[in-house]
């Protein structure tokens, strides 16, 4: 685990088996960025969303956030944070996921892309 910006960093390979163990992943990314690819499972809450949505992010757990490439995600822990959630960024994000190989669906729910 890594600390950048006194942010908890989860790598990829490391946020997957937090996810399987039933860890949330948060993805704020723009609509457009999510339908065309997002790990299975993850919860789509665009970052300037985020905000309003906040009822729908569990307070009793930690959860992971993702973006693209980690600078929303970045935005979105530190924001989390102050409202008292414990978060964990995706280091490198989407991109550093499929890189790893780990699964991306589109919105039809078949292998999607992160572009």
């Amino acid at each position: 685990m890594l600390f950048r910006n006194s942010s908890k960093v989860i790598d990829p390979k490391q946020a997957k088996e937090m996810m399987d163990r039933g860890m949330p992943l948060i993805d704020v990314r723009e609509v457009s960025e999510w339908n065309k690819g997002h790990a299975p499972g993850a919860i789509h809450l665009p970052l300037g969303t985020l905000g309003d949505n906040l009822h729908r992010i569990p307070r009793d757990s930690q959860v992971l956030v993702c973006c693209r490439s980690g600078n929303r995600s970045a935005k979105a822990v530190a924001f989390l944070a102050q409202q008292g959630y414990q978060a964990l960024d995706l280091d490198g994000g989407m991109t550093a996921w499929d890189a790893n190989g780990l699964p991306v669906v589109n919105n039809r729910g078949t292998r999607g892309s992160i572009s």
